[in-house]
């Protein structure tokens, strides 16, 4: 099985380059690299990448910016292959991470979405645990193995907190084709496809082997939107919608979930007084109205 890995680049150099040099070192070499440049300013980095002599290995950059979502589209049209990861050109596969995916294919050959083990570094490649990975840690809980997460309880604990790493995730193409990355939505447009798939019987395969690095930047544009807020306007524009789906169904425990976004107001709420302090007007409204539904 050839795993399709696509990675959307705009970000610092060096990051990008240990982010391919991650890939180019994998024990399992079934594997195939499409690096899609989103018009990033600087050309040497595509162009260090272009002159790679390794034939798995695409180079493509885009005519104009795309930014996020619109560009992630345009890498599941790309691909051909039956699983793919989005991998983000800041993160590190570890040696064995193509190798451990195609077990957990093996093993769940129905699997939609798999998340591989992950530890996470801090941008310099430095071993990092800060309290939002702690949380997804404990609201996912412990895993012993790989664990099947489908129907109604997979939503319900997903919407108590999003615990998966969208950039290590592997999707299968056909799932995820099935639907459009909104580009409505740049933060978490990966529990919106999350959540389509999951709704429509899919089914999330998670795993404990870590073999990915997740790089968790301390000024990231999730960062930046959250003290301004506005990632939280997104997250409970998302939690409306997927509870009302939920109520559809008839899952009323995972739409309570939606409804109370215990963890995202709690985020939120963490983020009031440093907003109060700057007295910025418009993150201390966005941010009050999800805390406190006004």
């Amino acid at each position: 099985m050839t795993l399709e890995i696509m990675m959307p680049f705009y970000g610092r150099p060096e990051h990008l380059k240990i982010a391919v040099e991650s890939v180019l070192d994998q024990s399992d070499p079934d594997w195939r690299l499409t690096v899609v440049d989103d018009v990033y300013p600087d050309l040497e980095p595509g162009e260090w990448v272009a002159r790679l002599s390794d034939p798995r290995i695409t180079y493509i950059r885009n005519k104009e910016n795309l930014r996020p979502s619109k560009n992630y589209n345009k890498c599941i049209g790309l691909t051909r292959e039956k699983f793919v990861t989005i991998m983000g050109c800041d993160d590190v596969m570890l040696p064995d991470y193509v190798k451990r995916v195609a077990e957990i294919i093996a093993a769940h050959p129905n699997a939609d979405i798999i998340q591989p083990g992950v530890t996470v570094i801090d941008e310099n490649g430095l071993p990092s645990l800060p309290l939002a990975d702690r949380v997804k840690r404990i609201v996912r809980g412990k895993l012993n193995g790989t664990t099947e997460f489908t129907g109604e309880s997979a939503v319900k604990g997903l919407l108590r907190g999003n615990w998966t790493y969208f950039p290590s995730l592997v999707w299968r193409t056909e799932a995820v084709a099935g639907y459009s990355f909104r580009e409505d939505l740049d933060v978490v447009q990966d529990l919106d496809m999350i959540m389509k798939i999951l709704l429509a019987g899919g089914r999330l395969v998670a795993d404990d082997q870590p073999v990915f690095n997740y790089r968790r930047h301390s000024v990231s544009y999730s960062a930046i939107t959250g003290s301004d807020g506005s990632k939280f306007a997104q997250e409970r524009q998302l939690f409306a919608e997927v509870a009302r789906r939920c109520r559809d169904l008839g899952w009323i425990g995972a739409a309570r979930s939606a409804s109370l976004r215990i963890l995202s107001r709690a985020n939120a709420l963490r983020e009031l007084p440093q907003a109060i302090l700057r007295f910025d007007r418009g993150a201390m409204g966005n941010l009050a109205r999800h805390v406190f539904g006004l």
